[in-house]
């Protein structure tokens, strides 16, 4: 039918870029995605069509995240009981219950004031902790992780889940289906045998073909006996714990004790109703303990949570500008991926204009393709505004932390860029406390010691090769 190679050249780019612009428009996508992925179609027109299916489209309908397992009721008592603390609140501490609020508009769940925060920035202590509170639950455990690796810790910590479900104890592990180690499949079937539930979010066999494979479960949290609750950026492995390629890992995570675990328990519950259809044991309010609003502590949290399935504006996103507006005096940032769209660019290049102390400590090396190089791109552009960016020196920084004035936190599993902000879910805890903020200060400070600070020199420095990729990074900074 095509008598030479020249002619099938054409119909295969012809065909692709129709493709492209088919698929660009039906999946609403960011016209800034358009370039990268035509100049892979232009080179590459057959590999471009196959990539494209498999990591490129975006789309997410919101009606497709359905909440099957919890009543419209028990969330309106969920939403009135926050209201009603931060109208309590608001008598007390205006200043603070106004950030509360706002976010609740936003999105934001489980506002309270009767919380203790423990910060954890080792994953050897992390680890231990929760492995320890993990062993001693008498009721549910809950746990939900992007990662969970075939090693020597992410096995002890199926074996653990594995002996509470043995005794009875209801128990659901939800795990991103690209973080899971094939290889722990015998210690899943175990699980499983025992009597523990056992789900894969997203399975990309499943959804070779569906936008949605490109959305992943990216957070990390645990709920226990809904008294204690996990949220941070450890996933399960030993890289976490520094014996990976990496060196020393530099996280963050936080154990919290209080009312905030309620709204992590509904997080959970709504992922694990999405993602396994499975049923539980007792509504939700049955999982809430009796004692919820009993004093732990008086630190106020907040849980923030963010993806794809919501229609309007990340609550994340929302959560990072309300913080960073928020700041009179300084803006600690730890991000491994540091590429903040015009929003987040603009509310730190504000900041800093207004003499606002804001820094930002991201790794001296890469852990994925383009990573790197965007970094120091977007850097380059924050540090001509007066943002200060140092490269840390002592391992791999993976936390994704902001502390304000000292006493306005964020921490959790969200990064800075598009992929925790567009297409993850990501939850983080927002943290209004001057004990906590003090501890995150004290722990960044304690990093820049161990890091060095980058320079538009350092960047305008950049030749050869390495400008070379810095370019083709560049042209890739928004493909998904």
């Amino acid at each position: 039918m095509f008598d030479t190679p020249m002619q099938v050249t054409v119909i295969l780019y012809v065909l692709d870029m129709v493709f492209l612009l088919f698929m660009l428009f039906s999946e609403r996508s960011n016209p800034s995605r358009i370039i990268p992925w035509a100049i892979i179609f232009l080179v590459l027109p057959v590999i471009g069509f196959i990539a494209y299916l498999m990591i490129g489209q975006t789309f997410y309908a919101k009606h497709t995240f359905k909440l099957k397992g919890i009543k419209d009721e028990e969330i309106k008592q969920s939403i009135d009981i926050q209201e009603y603390v931060i109208a309590q609140d608001e008598a007390e501490n205006m200043e603070d219950a106004s950030i509360g609020r706002t976010m609740l508009n936003c999105g934001g769940e489980a506002y309270s004031v009767n919380n203790k925060v423990e910060l954890f920035t080792e994953g050897v202590d992390n680890f231990e902790a929760l492995f320890d509170d993990l062993r001693n639950a008498k009721d549910f455990i809950f746990i939900e992780y992007f990662i969970i690796k075939n090693d020597e810790l992410g096995n002890q910590f199926l074996d653990i889940l594995t002996d509470k479900a043995k005794e009875g104890l209801e128990v659901k592990l939800l795990s991103d289906d690209l973080g899971f180690s094939g290889g722990l499949g015998k210690k899943a079937r175990a699980f499983r045998k025992a009597g523990g539930q056992f789900s894969k979010f997203h399975a990309v066999t499943t959804y070779f073909l569906s936008p949605k494979k490109n959305n992943r479960n990216h957070r990390k949290i645990a709920i226990i006996d809904g008294k204690i609750c996990y949220c941070g950026g450890f996933n399960i492995g030993d890289e976490y714990i520094g014996k990976g390629d990496l060196g020393y890992w530099r996280d963050s995570s936080v154990r919290i004790r209080g009312g905030a675990c309620v709204g992590l328990l509904i997080r959970f519950v709504r992922d694990w109703e999405y993602a396994s259809n499975g049923e539980f044991r007792r509504n939700l309010a049955e999982y809430i303990p009796i004692d919820v609003a009993k004093e732990h502590g008086n630190d106020r949290v907040e849980i923030i949570s963010g993806g794809p399935d919501i229609a309007d504006v990340n609550p994340i996103r929302m959560e990072y500008l309300q913080l960073i507006k928020s700041a009179k005096k300084s803006v600690y940032i730890h991000t491994p991926y540091f590429m903040p769209d015009d929003s987040l660019k603009d509310a730190l290049s504000l900041a800093a204009a207004s003499g606002v102390d804001v820094r930002v400590i991201m790794p001296d090396k890469p852990d994925h393709m383009f990573v790197y190089w965007n970094n120091v791109y977007c850097a380059n552009i924050l540090m001509k505004r007066g943002v200060k960016v140092y490269m840390y020196n002592n391992g791999f920084v993976h936390s994704k932390t902001i502390v304000v004035d000292g006493k306005y936190c964020s921490v959790g599993s969200a990064n800075m860029d598009d992929r925790s902000l567009v297409l993850n879910f990501e939850t983080n805890a927002m943290i209004l406390s001057k004990d906590i903020g003090q501890k995150m200060d004290e722990a960044f400070m304690k990093d820049l010691e161990l890091s060095t600070e980058y320079s538009c020199k350092d960047y305008d420095n950049i030749k050869g090769f390495k400008a070379l990729r810095l370019v083709i990074s560049r042209l890739f900074i928004n493909l998904t």
